[in-house]
């Protein structure tokens, strides 16, 4: 068992990633997703110079998106901390990400589009973190009204086999899908 006393341990490195959904146009959502990395001790650059404390990434990605498709009909990058100057650059690197589907293989198609030389690791991670939030967020702006049967059993269709819970020989993938909790 791995122990950890936080009393007596220091932190030298954490990564947040946080996202958040909300309402956009009328058949539209915003989903914002923002990574910090932080350096939580002092460190040394090559140089020999000693540098405090520091935020490393502070990055954001903002995507409208069509719903109940996923399609993504717009993408906006932020980096209000990036390591070098030059990773500004590349803030643009989600452009042709714009039109695409989120859905099953989505992290894949937005790795061999937006490759390592092409694009930035950290946005990539990013979005893969968001895409699932995604399908949260899109399903929360559709259930707060009612819904069609035919529709809501579209939408439990859509979840086989994204977890364990909804894997295709699971309780809630069988045919019959139950729509309420035990």
């Amino acid at each position: 068992m791995i122990s950890l006393d936080k009393t007596r341990q220091k932190k030298i490195h954490s990564r947040s990633i946080h996202t958040a959904v909300y309402e956009g146009g009328p058949d539209t959502i915003i989903v914002e997703g923002s990574l910090k990395d932080e350096r939580h001790l002092d460190s040394y650059l090559p140089t020999g110079e000693m540098r405090p404390p520091y935020t490393v990434h502070h990055m954001i990605i903002r995507m409208e998106l069509q719903i109940p498709e996923l399609v993504i009909v717009d993408v906006a990058v932020e980096m209000p901390t990036a390591p070098h100057a030059v990773c500004q650059e590349v803030r643009e690197c989600l452009t042709p990400i714009k039109g695409m589907r989120i859905a099953a293989g989505f992290t894949s198609r937005v790795r061999k589009l937006v490759g390592r030389e092409t694009g930035c690791t950290h946005l990539q991670e990013l979005l893969a973190a968001m895409a699932p939030a995604v399908f949260q967020g899109a399903w929360s702006a559709r259930i707060r009204k009612p819904i069609d049967p035919e529709v809501y059993a579209g939408m439990l269709e859509k979840l086989k086999n994204s977890c364990w819970a909804w894997r295709d020989d699971g309780p809630w993938a069988a045919k019959g899908v139950r729509t309420t909790r035990k």
